[in-house]
């Protein structure tokens, strides 16, 4: 069964199902879903809890004994797996299905309720046996990310939420400040709580209560070159620098960019449909809905270009002269993905 998030609280006033799965990378968001099955599991007499992470050399078998295992109280168990790669393997995936086929025996169903968290699955996990299982047996709830376009709505529903609202600019300059991060965007909307009553809020209270809690992420410099946001990209790129990012990274995040981008342009030019070619360069998220624009944009030659521009800030990264360059490497690491922005 699917279940979207927003409506979990509904259905767990409802009915408590023996197996849930949460597949999300916004933490924020998985958290909150699986706080609300805890809370509701306890309330319904699972007071006995145990977590079991899978990392390297997981022993799968300690899965069904956990299931099996009875407390010395008779309470009901609450048993989480937490599977942070998503990727559980041969044996892992044989396990879960094992488990799931298993839960309809009532010594698993009655007094255990599992609780499975993952990652967020690429197209081609989705298709695993061990996926389609977890499907058809759990309450499955997959949480998209919030992209940043839906960033300033998301934290307008969250001030109305804790009964207070704010002016669109004020929003989007919270989403500068935070810049992707919802764990720093909750914080910012419980401390607006807490400074201020509830109802409008002035931009001037925002801009006075919000700290610049931007957690720059080198990986979504690329979000910013391919979306043409000039704006963005100077500002991540600054604060990388201000935060000490190692100049190395960074260049390799933005050159493996442009490699993508003319393998796509190159392969479209022979005839190859860009659909079929984001599946198989497993693109997908908010970079796939930019590729077309960016493509559309860019041309063969500014992109060869490119590359050669990245081969000569790689020299300057080690020390050595680059004559396309006057000013540092940050200077033109800027020049180089403004280049790829502008088109």
């Amino acid at each position: 069964m699917q279940l979207r998030a927003e409506a979990l609280e509904t259905h767990l006033g409802k009915t408590l199902a023996p197996l849930y799965v949460i597949a999300s990378d916004e933490h924020l968001l998985a958290l909150e879903a699986a706080d609300k099955i805890r809370t509701c599991a306890r309330k319904n007499g699972y007071t006995e809890r145990e977590v079991l992470v899978v990392e390297r050399y997981f022993n799968w078998g300690t899965l069904l004994n956990a299931s099996q295992s009875q407390s010395l109280f008779g309470d009901r168990k609450l048993l989480e797996l937490r599977m942070p790669g998503g990727k559980p393997g041969k044996e892992g995936g044989q396990a879960l299905q094992s488990y799931v086929s298993g839960m309809t025996k009532s010594s698993v169903a009655e007094d255990t309720l599992t609780l499975i968290t993952l990652p967020k699955l690429d197209w081609a996990t989705q298709k695993s046996a061990w996926v389609s299982a977890l499907q058809q047996a759990a309450v499955f709830i997959d949480i998209p990310l919030i992209e940043r376009s839906q960033l300033a709505n998301w934290i307008g529903e969250r001030l109305a939420a804790q009964g207070q609202s704010a002016e669109k600019s004020a929003l989007e300059f919270m989403v500068e400040r935070v810049e992707g991060n919802l764990l720093a965007a909750h914080q910012e909307i419980r401390k607006l709580a807490l400074l201020h009553p509830e109802g409008r809020l002035t931009f001037e209270q925002i801009q006075d209560a919000v700290l610049n809690v931007a957690r720059y992420d080198v990986f979504k410099l690329s979000e910013a070159m391919l979306a043409g946001d000039i704006a963005r990209l100077t500002r991540m790129l600054n604060g990388l620098k201000g935060e000490g990012e190692a100049l190395p990274l960074i260049l390799w995040a933005v050159a493996e960019e442009v490699r993508t981008l003319l393998k796509l342009k190159l392969a479209m030019n022979d005839g190859r449909p860009l659909p079929m070619l984001l599946k198989e360069y497993r693109i997908w998220g908010p970079r796939e809905k930019m590729m077309a624009p960016a493509l559309s944009r860019l041309k063969i030659h500014t992109l060869e270009t490119a590359l050669g521009q990245a081969a000569q800030i790689d020299r300057m990264i080690k020390g050595l002269r680059a004559k396309q360059f006057a000013g540092d490497v940050w200077d033109a690491l800027l020049q180089l993905g403004l280049n790829i922005a502008r088109g």
